[in-house]
């Protein structure tokens, strides 16, 4: 089975994870995949194959020389995202593609001229959807790279190597997928989760992330007779958002800027709720900005009444930089093994977060390296067979270049 193959057939399986559950994984539909690639596992040799109840599936593929050479891990996770349906995809490949509008339905078409990211692909075999659905690449392409790679080890033992390991999760999507990774039963130095965008890219840095809910609580009274006694919790909460700088928001910031990110209103007269995301990749900043949340309540109420707004914030997850720092051999092996393979690096911050970020902070530093896929979370989604099979010989390249590492 090729890499293509392999990927296609991983696109069969809806793995939707969902934000409003309560459950681990977050939906049933997460663990019939989780057990196919168990059984997958099992058939390609890996050792200690095992997959938990709450849908962790972890393997080893044992060394093939001796020495002491640390154990290093992969990982990706198998859910999509909430945002587009992940039901019923029908990939489609595009081979050689020449640069021209890509027609995925009738009516829908993928053009260079609203996702410039396809011209970096001409003459390349693009896998893409039929328009109604994601493709899946975030983040099952990373999968397919780690065990085609893991099985191209199995097949070239004259590429020596020491005790790897791989990780599948659930629930990545939405931001539980390293909550209950056992670190130490995964038992590796170091890890990289394959969940990047585009070829080449390389990621150790991300933002510091928090929630913020904002209670303002109203007075109803009939509109006849309401001066002087009326609260709109509608208006202010509009005046609470007004009180955020307007250009400090996702659709205004770039690179290493930093926003509030008001996700939805829930209001009526009585009572209005408002969520936002507080995102920084500096660790100072970060924190002014959850303060500067907290004196806005606070101006709030002077002018309203103590108890009028009440603010809930939350850290969600802090900036892997701090923990990979430290430990730079980690990012130089990729640099290198990405030079060895013809890979040119892209060395860039997320404007996001990744399982890596809190995997780092729970003791296993675990930079994120490309997957290949691009236009992630709808039915623009594409990947390029080609970058999926860069993304392999990386993996393998990193694996053999490890095993020098004490040398």
């Amino acid at each position: 089975m090729d890499i293509t193959e392999r990927f296609l057939n991983y696109t069969k399986f809806d793995t939707q994870s969902a934000e409003e559950s309560d459950s681990v994984p977050s939906t049933s539909k997460q663990l019939i995949f989780a057990e196919y690639l168990k059984k997958e596992l099992e058939h390609e040799g890996f050792d200690d194959v095992e997959l938990d109840e709450k849908g962790y599936l972890y393997a080893t593929l044992k060394a093939n020389t001796k020495g002491e050479i640390p154990t290093i891990g992969f990982i990706s996770h198998y859910d999509t995202s909430p945002d587009c349906s992940g039901a019923d995809i029908k990939p489609q490949i595009v081979h050689q593609y020449d640069g021209s509008d890509i027609l995925l339905s009738e009516g829908i078409v993928s053009s260079p001229k609203k996702f410039p990211e396809l011209l970096q692909h001409i003459g390349e075999d693009l896998i893409v959807t039929d328009g109604h659905t994601l493709l899946g690449a975030d983040d099952k392409a990373g999968i397919a790279e780690i065990i085609q790679a893991m099985v191209y080890l199995q097949e070239h033992p004259e590429i020596k190597h020491g005790k790897i390991r791989v990780a599948f999760n659930p629930d990545e999507e939405i931001g539980m997928g390293a909550h209950h990774f056992d670190v130490e039963k995964f038992g590796c130095e170091w890890a990289y989760t394959m969940d990047g965008g585009d070829l080449g890219e390389l990621e150790f840095e991300n933002f510091n992330a928090a929630s913020a809910k904002i209670t303002i609580k109203g007075v109803s009274v009939h509109p006849g007779y309401a001066k002087g006694k009326m609260v709109n919790a509608n208006a202010l909460a509009a005046e609470f958002a007004k009180l955020l700088p307007e250009n400090e928001t996702p659709e205004t910031t770039e690179g290493y800027q930093g926003f509030y990110h008001l996700l939805g209103i829930q209001s009526n007269i009585e009572q209005a709720k408002l969520s936002y995301i507080i995102r920084d990749h500096d660790r100072d900043n970060f924190e002014d900005r959850k303060r500067f949340i907290q004196l806005c309540a606070e101006k709030m109420n002077e002018k309203y009444g103590e108890g009028t707004v009440a603010t809930e914030v939350k850290d969600q997850y802090y900036n892997m930089k701090e923990k990979i720092d430290p430990q730079m051999h980690v990012i130089d092996l990729v640099l290198r093994a990405m030079q060895e393979t013809g890979v040119a690096p892209k060395v860039k911050p997320i404007r996001g977060g990744t399982d890596g970020a809190q995997l780092s902070f729970k003791g296993l530093p675990c930079p994120n390296i490309f997957a290949g896929g691009v236009n992630f979370h709808g039915p623009y989604e594409f990947v390029s067979i080609q970058s999926m099979e860069k993304a392999m010989a990386v993996i393998v390249k990193i694996c053999e270049l490890t095993a020098g590492y004490n040398d």
